[in-house]
């Protein structure tokens, strides 16, 4: 292995994961301008285009599992590197296509069609992206440090998630509502091509992992071990079930809820939004370096039971007429950490649940699955009850009941897992 292999690794995977996480943030943002562009139909109300639009979105995740499997075995089989140099070239260029598709005015019912479909291809791309991209960070990461190296995969999506609404955010204050309603909100995707062309730069120069050439040529065991990889994909969705909930609850569907049930205005919700995800990201590569130290299970736990006691106030004060604008900063703040604290030891767990010839499918069928389920829905689930309930506390329960799995799950987890070798 050449020296500084393993964060010339580090990056390339991270940056794919940038670009995935910086879209589906996008997406998430302008949701109310997508809404108006391609599902506004005629005699319908406002809410009902919002959740077309969150039927849109969480499409893309139901196809995740389906791209988990499908570039999880060609990653398992042929390598981390070109599968992952696949994924990105067809996940930039999905993402590009969105920001050329005429809306609704212009083409009719083809419009919110072509905007689906294209969602459906950025599912099964994104699908491919997470296991691989973890797989090459943790099987690259020296030993006691798995913890850090897959923290950067989570800190990334930080990254993405905020440059995402950073973008949004700054040409809401730059474009009249007009100007971002008719041509502004196509700029975002575009710019997934320059960023899409240094990733694919840093990707082909990157090495193969060790632990996917060591394994090569090795007899794969019997059928015996598909039982036992799909019960750690059933407990893995189980364990991250509460970070994939709470995770889009208050990073990404938070400014919705905020305009559309609490009135709160577009920017104002943008800067919540904003800040909520730099919550997270502070947290994330600490609890990861923490996971390290003194294990997954005692961190992850801990979050976990902090959400669950915490949920409900928190979004009682966001919904107090009294709450300030900085209180309601000090709130998203809180809840955006509590998730980074889930999201930093998170995948390396995932990684230490499956050995190497089944590591790409097996940590990205868990995650994609449990993402499809608990954030693709969460959207289209919270804005959905709210319209049949009329109860604003909808994002709370939702991430209550996650959490009651999660700890139960969480609670198997070995105490030495992070001390072992991938491989044992």
């Amino acid at each position: 292995m050449q020296p500084n292999a393993h964060k010339r690794a580090l990056i390339a995977g991270s940056i794919g994961n940038f670009i995935e996480w910086y879209e589906f943030a996008v997406y998430g943002f302008l949701a109310t301008v997508i809404a108006k562009n391609f599902f506004q139909l005629e005699g319908e109300a406002g809410l009902t285009s919002l959740i077309l639009t969150y039927a849109s979105f969480a499409i893309a995740f139901f196809f995740r599992p389906l791209g988990a499997v499908v570039f999880g075995r060609i990653g398992d089989r042929i390598g981390r590197k070109p599968t992952l140099i696949i994924v990105l070239v067809l996940m930039t260029l999905a993402t590009a296509a969105i920001g050329m598709v005429p809306v609704h005015a212009s083409i009719g019912i083809a419009a919110p069609l072509i905007i689906t479909l294209l969602r459906i291809l950025q599912g099964l791309f994104a699908g491919g992206e997470y296991g691989g991209a973890v797989s090459l960070m943790t099987e690259f990461a020296p030993r006691g440090k798995r913890g850090l190296y897959g923290a950067w995969q989570s800190f990334t999506v930080a990254l993405g998630l905020l440059a995402g609404a950073g973008i949004v955010a700054l040409l809401s204050a730059l474009l009249t509502p007009e100007a971002l309603h008719d041509w502004g909100w196509r700029i975002p995707f575009f710019l997934a091509l320059p960023m899409g062309i240094v990733a694919l730069w840093l990707r082909v120069s990157m090495e193969e992992t060790p632990g996917f050439v060591q394994q090569q040529g090795k007899p794969v065991a019997a059928q015996a071990d598909t039982v036992a990889t799909l019960k750690a994909i059933m407990l893995g969705i189980g364990r991250v079930m509460v970070w994939s909930a709470a995770g889009y609850t208050y990073l990404v569907i938070m400014p919705t809820y905020l305009q559309s049930a609490l009135h709160t205005g577009f920017n104002q919700a943008l800067l919540i939004a904003v800040i909520s995800n730099i919550g997270f990201a502070l947290t994330i590569i600490p609890s990861g370096i923490l996971s390290d130290r003194i294990g997954r299970r005692t961190v992850m736990i801990i979050s976990t039971v902090l959400l669950l006691i915490l949920a409900l106030p928190l979004l009682k004060i966001l919904q107090a007429e009294s709450s300030t604008l900085a209180v309601k900063t000090v709130v998203v703040l809180i809840a955006g950490g509590l998730v980074g604290m889930l999201a930093g030891p998170g995948p390396a767990m995932l990684s230490e649940m499956f050995p190497t010839r089944v590591r790409y499918t097996g940590l990205g069928l868990a995650y994609s699955l449990s993402n499809a389920i608990f954030s693709g829905c969460a959207g289209l689930i919270i804005t959905g009850l709210i319209k049949e309930t009329g109860n604003l506390n909808i994002p709370a329960y939702y991430v209550m009941a996650t959490a009651v799995v999660s700890i139960v799950a969480l609670m198997t987890l070995r105490k030495d897992d992070h001390l072992r070798s991938l491989e044992e």
